[in-house]
């Protein structure tokens, strides 16, 4: 079994074909910059805290690297490269005067692990692991837009993984968990996950090792679709990078219409139908209405006429039901409560006559709706 990290199994949960085509096709994915601008800010970060002995890097010097490793990677236009540019030195001076006094060593910059979760190898790289009283912090960098909520902070699988490793490789227990805003320069920090969290995320590993090995890669639709590196192999999209297929013959699938025609023409016809629906529902309460203030069961027309049936569905309350039958001990026979499972009961032959009367008392109409039934009578003459 090949190693896993979280952003395989991030990937191939999101969607296991994107996965194969990433990391078994081995599919080049397009540059994006906001890709590019978050690596580099990584980059100044671990810089700034990777020295040997304190201090820190002066500015001159963390700009400076800032400048050698910018990364010009799928930005739209050169004035949005300039613009992130400039924003990315901006912060970094902001990182630089809110780390340099009181500046303390971590005690891992980037730290790389490899452990083994019952037989499955993970790997992966840890922004920074701090030293704190009883045991350690993990905190990792972010460069998206917004601020965390609580909600994600809690429930971020990345960090729960990677308190999995470090608890795995250090004889040292986690104490807090960090994702560090870097557009803000904000820390957010929450406890330890609790040992039921870990569980949940070892298994979460073993379930996407098993779909790897079984070779299940289908292709899900999520929220990332429309960031998706390789759109025109996902069965979703790749018929937008198709050809217009020409027309058919008669017999063939499409019988006359092209691909893009046949398209517009279902929802043209969906369309339709919806406004026919909606217009027959008009006219159907309206008849309704008539027959049962008028009292009559069937209308005519001059070709057709139309029966009106008032449909009752019946069944059994619940709590009526289970105050007969609970102090006899058939309760139990009709959990979760069914109203069909009442009726099942009621067809045994184990039941009392005075309790299936009982029973049969409590039935009472659940729910009812109108139904029209029309017939053509000049066919009927015919």
């Amino acid at each position: 079994m090949r190693p896993l990290s979280y952003s395989q199994i991030s990937r191939y949960l999101e969607c296991p074909l994107s996965y194969k085509l990433l990391y078994i096709d081995k599919l080049k994915p397009k540059e994006k910059y906001y890709l590019s601008f978050g690596d580099v800010i990584h980059q100044c970060a671990e810089y700034f805290f990777k020295v040997p002995v304190p201090p820190p890097p002066s500015l001159e010097k963390l700009l400076q690297f800032y400048e050698t490793n910018w990364n010009p990677g799928g930005y739209e236009t050169p004035e949005q490269e300039q613009q992130y540019k400039d924003y990315g030195r901006q912060l970094l001076e902001d990182f630089w005067k809110i780390h340099t006094p009181g500046f303390r060593l971590p005690l891992a910059v980037e730290y790389r692990f490899r452990v083994t979760v019952d037989g499955i190898p993970l790997t992966g790289k840890i922004d920074r692991i701090d030293k704190v009283d009883g045991g350690v912090s993990i905190v990792d960098y972010k460069t998206s837009k917004e601020l965390f909520t609580n909600q994600q902070l809690e429930q971020d699988s990345q960090l729960t993984l990677y308190q999995l490793a470090v608890e795995k490789s250090w004889d040292l227990p986690v104490k807090s968990l960090t994702l560090y805003h870097l557009r803000s320069n904000t820390a957010c920090t929450c406890g330890a996950r609790i040992p039921e969290a870990i569980d949940q995320a070892r298994r979460t590993i073993l379930s996407v090792a098993d779909g790897i090995s079984r070779e299940s890669f289908p292709a899900i639709e999520n929220r990332f679709c429309d960031f998706c590196d390789f759109p025109e192999h996902c069965p979703f999209q790749k018929h937008k990078f198709t050809r217009e297929e020409p027309l058919k013959s008669m017999n063939s699938v499409l019988e006359g219409y092209t691909d893009r025609e046949i398209v517009e023409r279902y929802a043209a016809l969906q369309s339709q139908k919806r406004e026919i629906e909606a217009q027959l529902d008009e006219v159907k309460q309206m008849i309704c209405g008539y027959c049962e203030t008028q009292g009559y069961k069937r209308l005519y027309g001059m070709d057709h006429a139309i029966t009106y049936r008032k449909v009752e569905r019946k069944g059994f309350a619940e709590e009526s039901i289970k105050e007969v039958l609970e102090p006899l001990g058939f309760w139990p026979r009709v959990l979760k409560f069914d109203s069909s499972l009442v009726k099942d009961l009621l067809e045994m032959g184990d039941i009392s006559p005075e309790l299936r009367k009982k029973l049969d008392s409590l039935e009472q109409v659940i729910s009812s709706f109108s139904m029209l039934s029309v017939k053509n009578l000049k066919e009927e003459e015919e």
